[in-house]
């Protein structure tokens, strides 16, 4: 599903990359005494899936409670991921259909717990976020819905879309409403992205 991912350049392009004057006014210190922390330093939310980290199981678990399956990858002290925490996901709209329409799974890019790519290989955290070519924080990876098809083959295989990085709010749910609406069936994120404010 290459075709569907946003390259470097386009990212920027679209002006989805977080600048230095993008952050919104009310990320400041008041909210950051809210957020709640795991043991690795990551901001957690009491609606991320729990699981025993096996993929195929997880997936066909969002499959059965009819959701779409997605892996937020983070990193302790990431800024941005932070930022995607204390504004994206505060957002009441944005919250709702996530929570709604998604089973986000949490995952440490150099993490240490043993996690099971659909393809049956067992390996940390941190190989699993090189072996499906995660380079940023947060990356937000979101996979195919057809449980069946995707056993056998890597988490990159079965990949539909990514978040690859920081997102504005009106991005960022514009993403996922391309994946629960299978867009990235018949056209590009951008060119949903465009169709949405022409529309």
């Amino acid at each position: 599903m290459q075709d569907n991912q946003i390259s470097r350049r386009r990212f920027q392009q679209l002006g989805l990359a977080a600048a230095a004057g993008s952050l919104l006014p009310w990320s400041g210190a008041a909210w950051a005494e809210e957020l709640k922390y795991n043991d690795d330093g990551l901001i957690i939310q009491p609606w991320f899936l729990e699981s025993f980290l096996i993929m195929n199981e997880d997936l066909a678990d969002a499959a059965g409670n009819g959701k779409r399956f997605a892996v937020f990858w983070e990193l302790k002290g990431c800024p941005y991921c932070k930022e995607t925490h204390r504004v994206n996901l505060a957002q009441p709209d944005i919250l709702d259909f996530i929570k709604t329409n998604f089973t986000v799974l949490q995952l440490n890019v150099i993490g240490s717990r043993i996690v099971t790519d659909f393809d049956g290989e067992e390996l940390s955290e941190r190989d699993l976020a090189r072996k499906w070519q995660v380079r940023f924080t947060p990356t937000i990876q979101f996979f195919t819905d057809d449980v069946e098809g995707a056993d056998g083959k890597t988490g990159r295989d079965n990949e539909v879309a990514r978040i690859p990085g920081y997102f504005k709010p009106q991005h960022f749910l514009a993403m996922f409403k391309y994946v629960q609406e299978k867009a990235y069936e018949k056209q590009k994120f951008h060119e949903y992205v465009r169709a949405q404010k022409a529309g």
